[in-house]
């Protein structure tokens, strides 16, 4: 029997490895930087903004539509937002959910938080909700085989239907 070849070209994945490495390094956190820079949400695919979070899109997302909605203070964990953070916090998670409810038609969300690096948190220190949208059927071949996503559409076409989508339903930024 042929053995198969187990390597799968990812070159995208390198501007990740490189962003780990900033956030670890002087430029500090991403959704920070994201949060400071409004004039800036097209280029950092900042999807809507409230007044003590945002949602964004992952740039390396686990499927089309993955979206983040993050704190705009610097704060780690639930215990340390205050009444008006995680109440937002929650509201930017509806929005989300009703946005691509709206925009791409998933038959399901997986919703999630992970509190610390050992929980799978990449930035442990910056709290952030994961919305992924699910679609039967969408665990293929390629996933359970091939440990692939497949992406059918690019980052920057889903951010333009999403903040048209989003205008429609009445979603803007500053709450």
């Amino acid at each position: 029997m042929a053995e198969t070849n187990d390597n799968l070209w990812a070159p995208w994945r390198l501007e990740y490895i490189r962003e780990l490495r900033e956030d670890d390094a002087d430029a500090g956190c991403f959704l920070c930087r994201y949060w400071e820079a409004p004039g800036n949400d097209e280029a950092n695919r900042v999807v809507l903004r409230g007044r003590t979070g945002m949602i964004v899109m992952n740039r390396f997302p686990y499927t089309n539509g993955h979206l983040m909605v993050a704190c705009g203070a610097h704060k780690g964990g639930y215990d340390k937002l205050d009444d008006a953070e995680l109440l937002e916090l929650n509201a930017l998670t509806r929005d989300g959910l009703r946005l691509l409810s709206e925009c791409i038609r998933p038959q399901g969300f997986n919703v999630g938080v992970n509190i610390g690096r050992c929980a799978g948190a990449g930035l442990p220190g910056h709290l952030h909700v994961h919305i992924v949208p699910r679609w039967n059927g969408d665990t293929n071949y390629m996933a359970v085989v091939g440990d692939v996503r497949i992406i059918p559409q690019s980052i920057e076409a889903l951010y333009a239907d999403l903040q048209s989508c989003a205008t429609r339903l009445g979603l803007t930024s500053g709450r």
